[in-house]
């Protein structure tokens, strides 16, 4: 099997935090993925490993998508001086994240977060590179001009 597990259960655990907000269904659902997918030989595909690990934690977390999140502030992130700026900025963004439509906000969080390659996310949502790339735009643009009015 090539499946490189610790490569990809730091990407499939940020992504699933991502979408529900908890750590603790998250870590759950990051293991959910890895049987599901572990579980079926038809899945084990070199080129489609990780669109396929995307794939099931996307299913997984549809149930828990919709539940209320918070904004937690990891202890190691930020040092005394800087956090009253650290949470007004994690805030802003958040905010600004949460009005983007659900795909949109994914798409962002897979690319920027996950650092989930161009070529993984137009596969995962079937359009082009280049389709994506000129929406990802789109939505930045979205996002500059929702955190510009603050």
């Amino acid at each position: 099997m090539s499946l490189d597990i610790k490569e990809h259960y730091d990407k499939i655990y940020r992504y699933c935090y991502l979408r529900v907000g908890n750590r603790e269904t998250a870590e759950d659902l990051t293991q959910e993925t890895f049987l599901r997918y572990l579980k079926h030989p038809k899945y084990h595909n070199i080129d489609k490993t990780l669109q396929l690990l995307y794939t099931i934690a996307g299913n997984l977390c549809k149930d828990e998508y919709n539940r209320v999140k918070t904004v937690e502030i990891p202890e190691d992130a930020v040092s005394g001086e800087n956090i009253e700026e650290s949470v007004i900025t994690n805030y802003a963004l958040s905010e600004a994240l949460k009005k983007l439509s659900p795909e949109d906000r994914e798409i962002i969080l897979l690319r920027y977060v996950n650092e989930v390659s161009v070529n993984v996310i137009a596969k995962l949502y079937s359009i082009s590179r280049f389709a994506l790339n000129r929406r990802i735009n789109k939505i930045l643009a979205e996002l500059h001009k929702e955190l510009g009015k603050e």
